[in-house]
């Protein structure tokens, strides 16, 4: 049996989910040892490197891709705002209450995508996304009503809930932005940019880093969020941007905290109290319900 585009899209954001989810487990490692800007350069460096070599060896890289580069310009001051402030946010946050700060990206999504393209929240979406906020909202303060009526949320989450915003007016800029080049092509022109930008912004970070003394974990996750949580999402999610609406896109996202549980448990960490749980199972109701055919 084959596959719609938008059945593809849907797989592309399953594997994004999975892949992302690994970067907030590991970063939250690695992020006390390394500046965020100077890891991110490498990170661009690394990754943009990988992704134009799949360019050039699949569909390569005419000459028209370059037309209009401020696209690039701003897609990758996107992307390059929200990786700095997601490891600067992973410094003192938790990497489970971190990724529930991602799954408010949704809301925010499907905002920015009536704003840029017009796209049309249905009611039922609209119920989802309320749900996965609330869900999220439940992890961020880990089930506690006290803490939410005093609206107590650690410094890490604000500062990378900013990186969250930047992230959820990506998703429908790609849409609006693309001129047709293929996933892989646009993906290495954002890439270029983004390094471009955090270069001149992040230079010297990158000169005063010891990067011979960074434990081994630093590097682990260099190489994980370049290839893995880079390269690879960055492609699965410029191809289902173009054959889903920004919001159903995005919802994926709300599968992120459940795959980051499994992550923390591998890498030897006690899984988060039954309470908070509940915060989750929200967030997967929300997906689905975002995911479910309009009738």
């Amino acid at each position: 049996m084959q596959l719609t585009q938008g059945q593809l899209g849907h797989l592309a954001m399953l594997a994004f989910s999975a892949l992302v989810a690994g970067s907030f487990s590991l970063g939250a490692i690695a992020a006390p040892y390394v500046s965020p800007a100077a890891l991110t350069v490498l990170r661009f460096a690394l990754a943009g490197s990988l992704v134009g070599a799949a360019a050039l060896a699949t569909t390569g890289i005419p000459r028209s891709t370059w037309v209009a580069p401020w696209r690039y310009v701003v897609l990758g001051g996107l992307l390059a705002a929200y990786f700095v402030l997601m490891f600067k946010g992973l410094q003192t946050a938790e990497a489970i209450s971190t990724a529930a700060v991602f799954t408010l990206t949704p809301i925010m999504a499907a905002g920015f995508g009536w704003l840029l393209l017009r796209q049309i929240t249905t009611p039922r979406m609209a119920l989802a996304l309320t749900v996965g906020a609330l869900g999220a909202l439940w992890v961020i303060f880990r089930a506690d009503l006290a803490a939410f009526f005093r609206f107590q949320i650690g410094e890490g989450e604000i500062i990378y809930f900013w990186g969250c915003v930047a992230h959820a007016i990506y998703a429908p800029m790609v849409r609006k932005l693309n001129r047709g080049e293929p996933a892989v092509v646009f993906t290495f022109g954002m890439m270029v940019a983004g390094f471009v930008l955090l270069v001149l912004w992040g230079w010297r970070e990158v000169i005063e880093t010891d990067w011979a003394a960074m434990p081994a974990i630093v590097w682990i996750c260099l190489i994980y969020v370049s290839v893995a949580a880079s390269s690879m999402t960055f492609v699965l999610l410029q191809y289902a941007t173009l054959r889903l609406p920004s919001a159903k896109v995005m919802a994926y996202t709300y599968l992120v905290p459940s795959w980051v549980i499994l992550w923390e448990i591998a890498l030897g960490k006690t899984a988060p109290p039954a309470l908070v749980l509940g915060g989750v199972a929200l967030t997967v109701l929300a997906l689905l319900m975002l995911l479910r055919d309009e009738g």
